[in-house]
């Protein structure tokens, strides 16, 4: 005997599924769950970096002025022997090395990976390719137009975090050597006021 099936009201079709379709959650949009949306995060998180690292180079550049300024004034006073002749010779040299590091920090760098076959003839996205537009018309004109492919926008917007990332790069690698040449110099500045405190108490003490 052939099983009894489930009668289905009139006013319900058979294809009628019988739970509810799950709704998106509101956070959910198109920009979110595309390619496009992971590439914005690391720029916003590169161009924090850059940021910071123009800051502490910055900052270090004041303090090693101020030590600078500080050792200049009383250099007069130094009392030069064989061991504070080596650690002055090594100041000066340090010192200005990790001002050398800074100033390459601290000034702006460009870099132009836009001519890969692939990605497009200007970069939008950045100053350098911006300004090459007559008018703020043609630059509307020609983004309207890259946009449309999201391709073309993709590859945009990664080849600028390419070169940000190359950047950070290139000022990091500068601001760790800075931060060692300026160790360098405050200690053996320290150790020229060490050898001078020294020299003046021993002096007293034989008296």
């Amino acid at each position: 005997m052939p099983e009894s099936e489930t009668p289905i009201p009139p006013n319900q079709p058979k294809d009628t599924p019988s739970s509810p379709p799950k709704e998106e959650h509101e956070f959910s949009s198109r920009n979110v769950r595309s390619n496009i949306a992971p590439i914005f995060h690391i720029l916003q998180s590169e161009q924090l970096i850059l940021q910071r690292t123009d800051q502490k180079a910055f900052t270090l550049m004041s303090i090693l002025g101020v030590f600078m300024v500080f050792f200049i004034v009383h250099f007069p006073k130094i009392e030069i022997t064989y061991l504070s002749g080596i650690m002055v010779f090594i100041y000066f040299i340090t010192a200005g090395s990790g001002l050398v590091n800074l100033m390459l920090v601290i000034v702006p760098r460009i870099r132009d990976d836009m001519g890969h076959d692939d990605l497009p003839e200007i970069n939008a996205t950045f100053f350098g390719g911006i300004i090459q537009f007559m008018n703020p018309v043609e630059y509307a004109d020609y983004l309207a137009e890259l946009t449309e492919e999201n391709e073309d926008t993709f590859r945009m917007f990664a080849a600028q975090v390419y070169a940000l990332g190359h950047i950070n790069a290139y000022k990091n690698r500068h601001m760790k050597r800075a931060i060692l040449f300026f160790g360098s110099a405050i200690m053996s500045e320290l150790i020229i006021i060490m050898s001078m405190a020294w020299t003046l108490t021993w002096t007293q003490l034989t008296k």
